[in-house]
This record gives structure tokens, sequence and C-alpha cells, in this order.
């Protein structure tokens, strides 16, 4: 019986440093705040996950790499102490840095982030490979995103496809080769932001219109049953295979800072439809998640439990 979640994606420490306002180039802004925290889109996927189920969900099992460093080593202990979440596949790899991000934020919660990959752009194909069988035969749901090599992602698609999983694939960033790469020829479930969706289909999105216009392109290229479009404080909009689609509108947030706002409503979709809640209500509660989310600070420190989201109101 097909029980378990996968995340596979990246880690990274995030040094995040809070700002009146964000700098232009070439500009100096003084002040702020920092403060260093665990992130990177797989891990933040799936700190979400194992935090956005219930007490009966399936165990989150996380792929992923670290550099042979000490931060490598404090953000594995991190993870091995994070409850339904399995980091034993994290593989530390030789001679690399562990990913890090350095992440600016205003008073408005718009953010800017660069990273230094390290480590997460060596995990390969021979690390998927190289995994026994078991490993993939119970996977109901796969959630992969963009912050690790393609191939190594479409390795790993493959495997848990056979397997009869179902692939959540999270298009973020929209890397180049990713339109073309077969990888999303086996996606199920695709997760833009409206961006990230306007660079796949080549429509602007301004409005709903748009961005359904946008999904059935998508759907129409890729061949992908459901694309998802999170659209921040706008909810997100769903189209499916036959183009009719639905919207989830987000509850009201005070936001202070969104840096993780996509890889939450990523992480609890995926935990929920792996647990084996209907489509529309596992929609619902990620929308709910990532609006709590919001009006917290940090990546993983602002990732609610379901007790904190699960009935939080969407009008």
């Amino acid at each position: 019986m097909m029980s378990r979640l996968m995340v596979i994606g990246s880690i990274n420490l995030d040094l995040v440093l809070e700002t009146d306002t964000l700098p232009s180039p070439g500009e100096t802004v003084l002040g702020g705040r920092f403060s260093r925290v665990n992130g990177g889109k797989g891990a933040n996927q799936a700190v979400a996950s194992a935090r956005g189920g219930s007490s009966d969900s399936p165990d989150v099992v996380f792929l992923a790499a670290v550099g042979d460093d000490d931060f490598g080593r404090s953000v594995v202990q991190d993870y091995q102490n994070e409850p339904y979440l399995n980091a034993s596949l994290i593989v530390e790899k030789k001679g690399f840095a562990t990913g890090v991000a350095a992440i600016l934020v205003d008073q408005q919660a718009e953010n800017m982030i660069c990273v230094a990959p390290g480590a997460n752009a060596a995990l390969s194909v021979t690390d998927v490979e190289g995994l026994a069988d078991e490993h993939f035969e119970n996977v109901a749901v796969l959630l992969v995103s963009m912050e690790v090599p393609l191939d190594t992602i479409n390795a790993a698609v493959k495997r848990s496809k056979a397997g009869g999983a179902t692939i959540i694939l999270n298009p973020a960033p929209v890397v180049p080769g990713l339109a073309e790469h077969g990888v999303m020829n086996h996606v199920d479930i695709l997760t833009p932001n409206e961006h990230e969706a306007s660079q796949l289909s080549g429509i602007e999105i301004q409005d709903v219109a748009s961005a359904v216009e946008a999904a059935r392109v998508i759907i129409r290229k890729f061949g992908i049953a459901r694309v998802v479009i999170t659209r921040g404080s706008d909810g997100v909009v769903v189209v499916d295979g036959d183009g009719q689609f639905f919207e989830v509108a987000a509850p009201q947030a005070e936001a202070v800072d969104t840096t993780a706002a996509g890889d939450c409503f990523n992480g609890v979709l995926a935990v929920q439809l792996a647990s084996g809640t209907v489509f529309s209500e596992s929609v619902s509660l990620a929308v709910q998640a990532a609006s709590l989310s919001v009006t917290r600070r940090g990546a993983q420190t602002s990732l609610p439990t379901i007790a904190e989201f699960a009935g939080h109101s969407t009008n």
C-alpha cells in the first residue's frame, strides 16, 4: 500500500537581513536585523509537509545534499530532530560547501534572494539510482522543486512514477531547459506562481482569466493533468486537463515575510494528497497554511503545524 511522501530538493542556510527598504543596484542601505535560519526550497517543503499532516499522515522522506562543513552538519541535525521527517537520505558531499541563500526582506514583506547552490548542484543521478527499490516502492506522492539538477529530478520522477506515485513539480525557479526537458511530460500536478506560469506559457498574468489561459496553454503543451497557479494574497487558480477551473481565496493576513509561502503551500498540498485528502480540500488547506506562514518571519520558522491552520477561514 502506498503511504509515503518523498520530497527532493535543496538545502540552504538562509542568511536573512531585514531592512526598511530594498537597495537598488549600487546602493548601500544601512540598518536592519540579521538572522540565520534553515532554508532551501526542498527543505522548506519537506518541513512544511512534516508539520502540515495529521498524526496519522505518512512520514516525509527527504532526499537532498549538504556539504562536509559545519553548516551541513548543523542543518542535518535539525532535520533529524524534526518530528515526522525522515532525514536518512540526506547525502554529504565531500569537497562541497552547503548551499547558502542571502535574503533581503523589507518592511512591506517583499524580498530579494541570491543563492550559492553548493552541494545542491552535486545531488546526482547516481545518488538516486543508488537507492534501493524499497525507497520508491511505497511512495504515494513525489514533490520536487528546481534547485537541484534537472537530470537528478528526472531520475527520481521516473522511479517514483514506475511505482504509481503522483508527481508534483514546483517549477521554482524556471531553470534554463525546463520547458524542453522530458521531466515535464511525467508531471501530474504543476504548481507555478504567476511569474513562473508566464514564463512557461508566454502569457502575462494579470487576473484570473489570464491565469486560466496560461494554465490551459501549459496543459496543452506538456500534457499535465492539473496546473495550480499560486497568486499570493489573491489565492490560487486550479485548472484541470479538461480546461475546467476553480479558485481558492486566501484568508486576509498581515504579511511580514513572504519568503517561504510558496514552499509552505506545496508541502501541505503534497502531504494532504499523500494522506488521501481529496484534491480540492488539500488545496484549501495549503492556502490556509501559506496565508498563516506570511504572518511570521523566516523560512522554516514560519511554517505552521496543521493544528495551527486547519479550519482557518478562507472568507
